[in-house]
């Protein structure tokens, strides 16, 4: 059996407060609420000549940023065939069926997701890092990562996909 490494980082500061909704598969919406999320991130891939597959102390706060971006926003699944989204340099209309939600333009993410679901979140995220560690790494021989976003504690949506 060929020998597989990995490491995984789970600290507490990756987390992120934020708002959202759900539409689900029926077309109904779930009211605008909020989830503290924690994140958790593991890579899979070929150790280099030192024996080591990332710095961890590298990583770490790209892993954090990622959060960061996400922190104290609502987040909007713009690909959502149930949503309408209007801009202008005041703010963000959303519509859904006959009902509004406006918010400021700084006070929201549009994602590009069909819904914001922790499983789709955690796809997101790792595109993130998958994109950020890339350049900041660019001798990596990494293969795999799976991202966990817990919304509430024993409750968490993960995407394994390849690096």
């Amino acid at each position: 059996m060929p020998r597989r490494f990995s490491i995984e980082v789970a600290k507490d500061y990756f987390n992120f407060a934020s708002a959202h909704f759900l539409i689900f598969a029926n077309g109904k919406r779930e009211a605008l609420h909020g989830h503290n999320y924690q994140v958790s991130v593991a890579v899979e891939g070929e150790l280099d000549r030192a024996g080591v597959l990332l710095d961890f102390i590298s990583f770490k706060p790209l892993v954090k940023q990622v959060c960061d971006d996400l922190d104290h926003r609502t987040l909007i699944q713009k690909d959502s065939p149930f949503l309408k989204i209007h801009q202008d340099h005041k703010g963000v209309k959303v519509l859904y069926k006959d009902q509004r939600i406006i918010l400021p333009r700084r006070d929201i993410i549009l994602l590009p997701i069909v819904n914001t679901s922790t499983e789709l979140l955690a796809e997101y995220i790792a595109d993130k890092i998958r994109q950020r560690t890339h350049r900041q790494f660019p001798g990596a021989r990494l293969r795999l990562i799976e991202v966990g976003v817990e919304e509430a504690r024993g409750q968490k949506g993960v995407f394994r996909g390849e690096f």
